[in-house]
């Protein structure tokens, strides 16, 4: 009996890592420029890694790593910009990291997920929508894989990200939009 309870313990209490497919995840940030076109980028080569012990993930942790000399807007040049001191300066601070704090229930499959976002140097703590679109078994891969879209703004100034640069030049505010699948590690 005792064994039985320790059994059923353990397997409720058991965590299940999930990684982003590279295939098939995005990370991609939308800043207004002149106040009058939008422009997007993305970061290339990022990780994430969710841990969780709920089939729902309503207790999930996400933990992203992203190379920020990885962004990519289309425009070799305003990439090479990007990258100088007079934004993310990534000889200095070449990656930027989140790491969730609490995830909160907004609706069904949605949620509010807030964690500590790490860029520039800065750490602020963020909250952004996270819904969860499901998990399905890989037809190719016969492993189970979940998918998610998380969006939200974060003003890049909070960051100390391109202080030197006016609003109406290049918007305070970035929309974040990340899309991902991920599989379930064994």
């Amino acid at each position: 009996l005792v064994a039985a309870f320790l059994f059923i313990q353990a397997a409720s209490f058991a965590q299940t890592t999930w990684k982003n497919d590279k295939m098939h995840s995005k990370l991609t940030f939308t800043v207004t420029h002149l106040m009058v076109s939008d422009v997007d980028g993305l970061f290339k080569n990022f990780d994430v890694t969710i841990t969780t012990s709920k089939p729902d993930f309503s207790d999930a942790v996400f933990t992203l790593t992203a190379d920020v000399s990885s962004i990519n807007t289309d425009v070799d040049n305003r990439d090479k910009h990007l990258k100088s001191a007079d934004f993310f300066d990534v000889a200095t601070y070449p990656t930027l990291t989140f790491k969730s704090t609490s995830i909160l229930p907004a609706g069904k499959d949605h949620y509010k997920l807030t964690g500590n976002l790490t860029m520039h140097g800065v750490t602020k703590s963020v909250t952004m929508d996270l819904l969860y679109r499901g998990t399905i078994q890989n037809p190719m891969s016969k492993k189970d894989d979940a998918g998610f879209k998380l969006t939200g703004v974060v003003k890049r100034t909070d960051f100390n990200i391109a202080t030197k640069f006016s609003s109406a030049m290049v918007s305070d505010e970035v929309t974040i939009k990340a899309d991902g699948e991920f599989a379930k590690s064994e």
